[in-house]
């Protein structure tokens, strides 16, 4: 199973329509897992005509973005949570284990700054945003390859 993980995308503002870099690894994707901050909710429809879209709710989403604060999802048996807003950075994995206590992979947002951290079982996961790099050098989004539970790849790609 191919997935393909985005994150603050801040459409209008930012994502005027889907980018071609981004479009290029949508395509062939199995599902989209958006983490919050999609702005506005044409977005989630622009890309479920790539393939099926989970999100979760952001801080800067409006009403008619119509996403759990939360999700927790079976992919191709491995357990997937997100959340938007996964705090700080201090204890972040912690906090995460222990409001997710049975997910394999955590999935989250908001600040923009791709991470990918592995501890005791648990891999947390952001994968930057496509649009609004902030201090980072690339926009970025992520790509997941699942396979009967297991996580055979995790990468954090620069599509700018």
């Amino acid at each position: 199973m191919k997935v393909v993980v985005l994150s603050d995308t801040h459409a209008p503002r930012r994502w005027k329509a889907c980018p071609p870099r981004v479009a290029d690894h949508l395509r062939g994707a199995d599902v989209i897992l958006h983490a919050g901050d999609v702005c506005t909710g044409w977005v989630l429809d622009e890309l479920a005509a790539y393939a099926p879209v989970h999100a979760v709710k952001g801080n800067n989403d409006g009403p008619d973005v119509e996403a759990p604060e939360t999700l927790e999802l079976d992919l191709a048996g491995l357990r997937v949570a997100m959340i938007h807003d996964s705090g700080p950075a201090t204890a972040r994995w912690s906090r995460l284990r222990h409001r997710f206590p049975s997910a394999d992979l955590v999935i989250f947002g908001h600040s923009h700054i791709p991470l990918d951290h592995t501890q005791d079982g648990l891999r947390i996961f952001n994968p930057g945003s496509p649009t609004d790099r902030r201090r980072q050098p690339h926009g970025t989004l992520g790509l997941l390859h699942i396979h009967h539970g297991h996580l055979l790849s995790a990468e954090i790609v620069p599509v700018t």
